[in-house]
Parts: C-alpha cells; sequence; structure tokens
C-alpha cells in the first residue's frame, strides 16, 4: 500500500479537479480522510483477521462498494444541509467516491501484498494491475520510519506526489481560466 500520506496528497488533487464549488476545510479534510482511511482494516491484523479475510486488508475496505458505502454516510454525517440528490449532493458523493476509490487503485499499482478486492463484498477475489511501480509500504509505523519506509516515499513522490501536483496546477490552472471567462 502506499503510505496514509500519499492517499491524502491523491485525495486533494483529486479534489482540485472536481467541479465543487463550496470548499473549505472540511472538504479537504474529508477528501485526504476518505482517500486514506481503507487502511483502517489493518486493525484486524491485531484481531486476528487474516488477511485473506473479506474483512482482512484489502478486503472489503477497498472495495468500490465501501467507496459508495462511504460516500453516502460522509454526506449524511457533513452535508446534511446538502439537499439529498441535487445536482450539489450527486457531484459530492461522486468525488468522495473517486477519491476512496483511488486508494485501492493505488494499491492494486504496488509491489507487494496478495491484492486488492475491488469486488467484495460480492466477490472476494483480489487483484493487482500488470503496472505496479510503486514500493509497498509497511504497515507498522515503527517500521515505516526506517530505510525501507524511506524506499516507499521515495517511489512515492514519483509515482503519486509528482502527478498528483501535476493534476493540481492543472486544475488550479482550469479554475483560473473559468473565473476569467
Amino acid at each position: 500500500m502506499p503510505s496514509a500520506f500519499s492517499h491524502a496528497i491523491a485525495g486533494v488533487a483529486l479534489g482540485k479537479i472536481s467541479f465543487i464549488k463550496k470548499t473549505g476545510v472540511k472538504f479537504w479534510l474529508l477528501a485526504m480522510v476518505c482517500a486514506a482511511i481503507p487502511d483502517a482494516d489493518a486493525i484486524g491484523y491485531n484481531l486476528g483477521v487474516p488477511y485473506e479475510s473479506m474483512w482482512g486488508h484489502r478486503g472489503i475496505t477497498h472495495s468500490f462498494f465501501f467507496a459508495a458505502l462511504l460516500s453516502f454516510v460522509v454526506l449524511l454525517i457533513f452535508y446534511r444541509a446538502e439537499k439529498k440528490f441535487s445536482r450539489q449532493w450527486l457531484m459530492l458523493f461522486l468525488l468522495f467516491f473517486i477519491v476512496t476509490a483511488s486508494h485501492p487503485i493505488l494499491d492494486a499499482m504496488t509491489s507487494g501484498g496478495k491484492g486488492v478486492a475491488f469486488s467484495a463484498p460480492f466477490d472476494n477475489t483480489r487483484y493487482f494491475f500488470d503496472f505496479r511501480p510503486i514500493r509497498v509500504s509497511p504497515i507498522s509505523i515503527a517500521k515505516f520510519f526506517t530505510y525501507r519506509g524511506w524506499e516507499v516515499l521515495k517511489s512515492e513522490f514519483v509515482w503519486v506526489w509528482i502527478p498528483s501536483f501535476i493534476v493540481m496546477g492543472i486544475g488550479e490552472g482550469v479554475k483560473r481560466l473559468q473565473a476569467k471567462r
């Protein structure tokens, strides 16, 4: 998995290219949290949940079903004033879905693990992409702050951070052009 830092920066990049007009601290924090939260399943290691289980690491919390469910819950809790199924509500739903779904997509491009259950809970088959340039991050925080963690960060910088900064720049450029019209 990429680190939580890289998932969060990808979430910000996706938020920058969205057509959501009303952004603020809440929006950006939720984008970062939604992008990183699928790895909360790592607590299962300490509870004895097998990696291969649908409830294990890269299982249901890494599925598109989870991304849709989380998006809906985020809107119910944090955007209660937004009229359900209005254009703005649907745009927010789509954005939080895409941001959350970016997590398993990035994980499927890593060099380790046992794959990602994109279709859970309907199918627990694990997948990787053929293109896997991102070094897998250690799950342990202590192991992250080692030479291996440094190697992971260098890999993420090339394959996640630089593309995210490019996407952010494009998003800002398009928004500035639209503002001039």
